[in-house]
């Protein structure tokens, strides 16, 4: 008998982005709703077809997104603001893609003074737990009224239905949802909302069960969050009244990212039919758990990683699992990844350029369902049954461990040799801010952007056009030459005070420096969405990192040479580098980092001897990997703060130091913000309306702060009192001799006709408020 294998979800995007290229149609209005809603059923199909061919048995639907699954669920039950003029009814693709992306009315002037009436903008966005994922905060309120508004769960598993595949529909728990909430209102306590939202639960819920629907996959991750006893009552009422209200309910609910831990016994006490655990994450947990669980409890166990791409010991495991196996029944199993595979590529037979023995070494999605399914044979039928692809598995991990590519002695000497004062400035905060304002002699509350800007069709035509080998190297360099150029020229045009070169050469603030640094490898199609349309391709850190040259100084110099005013040198730092990358998992997380650390110092002292005044080395990852835990954080910041300040403390008190982070709650980590001992942070506050700087007002942060004024993530452009009213507010919480001026992040991804006006308003509500301070 073999053991039920499922998947918890797939990736959206589709084997070669096919969303994104649906979602853009849509939204350049090549293609209207019907048809975008039609791409989606066929990616849906494709997906439900192929997890099955694969032996997944347990297939997911409500699992795929037009943007975000968190977005959905707060459609579902009608959680609108009521900025986006929903009145009931069904809640149109405008209004999600309002709640998602925020809207702006073109025909209206950008330089005008007020908001429009179809101005409206998005939801705020954060990282999802500690990954890379970002999710649609639900805005709540006291007094917050819940209904179903959509039947999307439903709606996808009678499509799966008619198409022949059962499915398991997939609900974002109705705790972690509020959870994952925030509110205006003062005071308010989300978890105070849950007796209104569980009817709008209870209600889909019985839906999918009249449907036939036989198991409900259930995802409460905040179970693996420290959780008070307030919380714990919440999980109880919530379950406790879900399951009086809808009878026949089969509910997984299904915790990931971490351990259970204290949450066990109440997890337990939940009149649920069966439990996941994420046994990568957290594999000790299992022991506590079959201790406690009844005998008759239903356990999934994640045991393949959902998050990184390295192939498993499938031998290893058949060791750790036969015994659970045969004391608790192979129907009471279930076997799947530690989380949905949203976090990982799709495919790795499409990688047809990797490295033959790197590629022997991953699994993508793909090969992930498949080393389930050899588990669930394995299991079922006896390792007999599988012989050849255990084998497969054993030489890979063999392979892998005695591989030369992995180890550099060199690295390892170095890292083995770093010192305490290698991470320390020479002289204090206040001793390096007299020196670099003579040295730069920038006005008050000066004008900068994060780095980027936008990658036009032109820029990716050049880009492509020189990897094929079309583009001769010194047509495509001259190319960029100008593109730099005009970008200097423009920023000196409207003002701006400290510019930056654009990046016309970056593919990705990662990719390209990971292309450039050993031990790092890529692949041409392992995308993992990030938001929305927004696809990355992490880099893949397989050996010791290091530098075997210089990675910017030669476009950094460029720019300089092309301009009086300061110009940024931009760099990825070691913890983003880290964050953003599937990381090998044969060392500790912190002894990669702090490799990448000592290449990136290398390349901070080598731009400062270019004659780069102003190095900004961006960290908009170091609060997405903050663990889940309390008691694990200490350990986490010391390596993380060590390595940001191991990359930047070469240089000299008069060379200025900015990090940027962004799509992250900083409250808890302001002691180690602090510890980086930047001479200037920019944050995004824009769509916050600068909530984040109480963090920073509360802290009394005493160095430099750029709160973020336009938000880049939506095509809307900020008009100048918009922006100047951010700013008076920002002077409400920071002293005015703080205060940079920019956007929430990098312009890449926006279009010129967005970025100029804006850039212009942003200046010009700089000016309005340097001229209101004297």
């Amino acid at each position: 008998m073999s053991i039920t294998v499922s998947t918890l979800g797939f990736p959206r995007i589709g084997p070669r982005r096919e969303l994104k290229s649906a979602l853009e149609r849509f939204w350049t209005g090549k293609t209207n709703g019907q048809s975008l809603l039609a791409d989606a059923a066929g990616l849906r199909a494709a997906s439900w077809a192929r997890q099955r061919s694969l032996g997944v048995t347990h297939i997911p639907s409500n699992d795929f997104s037009l943007y975000d699954h968190v977005l959905d669920t707060s459609v579902m039950v009608g959680a609108i603001p009521e900025i986006y003029g929903w009145r009931g009814g069904e809640v149109s693709i405008d209004t999600y893609f309002a709640m998602a992306r925020g809207t702006h009315d073109a025909t209206e002037d950008c330089a005008s003074h007020g908001t429009h009436k179809h101005d409206l903008a998005a939801l705020e966005m954060t990282k999802w737990f500690d990954n890379n994922y970002h999710y649609m905060v639900p805005e709540l309120s006291r007094g917050q009224s819940f209904m179903l508004a959509s039947t999307k769960p439903l709606d996808e598993f009678l499509e799966a239905k008619s198409l022949g595949f059962n499915t398991r529909p997939v609900l974002l728990g109705p705790v972690t949802y509020l959870t994952l909430g925030k509110s205006k209102d003062e005071g308010l306590d989300p978890l105070s909302l849950l007796p209104g939202l569980i009817p709008a639960y209870a209600e889909i819920l019985r839906r999918l069960v009249t449907a036939g629907a036989d198991w409900v996959q259930i995802d409460e991750p905040a179970l693996v969050l420290d959780l008070n006893d307030h919380a714990r009552r919440a999980f109880e009422n919530a379950y406790g009244t879900l399951s009086s209200t809808v009878p026949g309910l089969k509910l997984l609910l299904t915790t990931y990212f971490g351990a259970i831990g204290d949450n066990l016994d109440m997890a337990l006490r939940l009149p649920v039919a069966g439990l996941h655990l994420d046994l990568v994450c957290a594999p000790a947990q299992l022991e506590d758990v079959l201790v406690k669980a009844p005998s008759d409890l239903p356990l999934s166990l994640g045991v393949v990683d959902g998050r990184n791409i390295w192939r498993a010991d499938l031998n290893a495991l058949l060791d750790r699992i036969e015994p659970v196996v045969k004391q608790r029944g192979a129907d009471k199993m279930m076997l799947a990844p530690s989380c949905s595979l949203l976090h990982v590529p799709v495919d790795l037979d499409l990688e047809s350029e990797l490295d033959a023995d790197l590629k022997f070494w991953l699994a993508f999605a793909v090969q992930k369902i498949g080393e389930l399914a050899t588990l669930s044979r394995a299991l079922g039928e006896g390792r007999g049954s599988v012989k050849d692809a255990l084998a497969t598995s054993a030489r890979s991990v063999a392979a892998r461990n005695a591989s030369p590519k992995i180890h550099n002695p060199a690295v390892q000497k170095r890292t083995a040799t770093v010192s305490p004062d290698m991470a320390r400035r020479h002289a204090s905060f206040e001793a390096r801010r007299r020196l670099q304002r003579d040295r730069l002699s920038l006005p008050a509350f000066p004008t900068t952007t994060i780095g980027s800007f936008p990658q036009t069709d032109e820029v990716r035509k050049a880009r492509a056009a020189h990897v094929k080998g079309t583009l001769s190297d010194s047509d495509y360099n001259g190319f960029l030459q100008r593109e730099t150029k005009a970008a200097v020229r423009w920023q000196e045009k409207i003002g701006i005070d400290v510019l930056v070169h654009g990046e016309f050469e970056r593919n990705d603030m990662v990719q390209y420096f990971g292309e450039q640094l050993a031990g790092y490898a890529f692949t041409k199609h392992g995308w993992v969405q990030s938001y929305g349309s927004r696809c990355v391709r992490p880099p893949i850190i397989f050996g010791d990192v290091s530098r075997p040259h210089p990675m910017t100084v030669e476009w950094s110099a460029y720019a300089q040479s092309l301009t009086t005013k300061p110009m940024k040198g931009m760099l990825t730092g070691p913890v983003t580098m880290l964050q953003w990358s599937f990381v090998r998992n044969d060392l500790p997380r912190g002894e990669v980092c702090r490799q990448i650390a000592l290449a990136l110092r290398d390349e901070v002292m080598d731009l400062e001897k270019a004659g780069i005044r102003i190095i900004q080395i961006d960290e908009p990852a170091i609060r997405e990997g903050l663990p889940l835990r309390k008691a694990e954080w200490k350990a986490y910041l010391d390596w993380a703060v060590e390595s940001f300040r191991l990359a930047s403390s070469g240089v000299a008190d008069e060379t200025q130091i900015h990090t940027h982070m962004c799509y992250s709650e900083f409250n808890d980590i302001m002691d180690a913000i602090g510890a980086l001992d930047a001479d200037v942070i920019s944050i995004e506050t824009a769509r916050s309306k600068m909530e984040l700087l109480d963090a920073f007002t509360t802290y009394r942060y005493p160095n430099e702060i750029g709160p973020g004024v336009y938000d880049i993530h939506a095509p809307r452009c900020p008009s100048v009192d918009e922006m100047a009213a951010l700013l008076d507010n920002a002077k409400q919480r920071l002293s005015p001799d703080q205060i940079w001026v920019n956007p929430d992040c990098g312009l890449k991804t926006r279009k010129w006709e967005e970025v100029r006006p804006a850039l212009i308003n942003m200046v010009h509500a700089a000016r309005r408020i340097r001229s209101a301070a004297t």
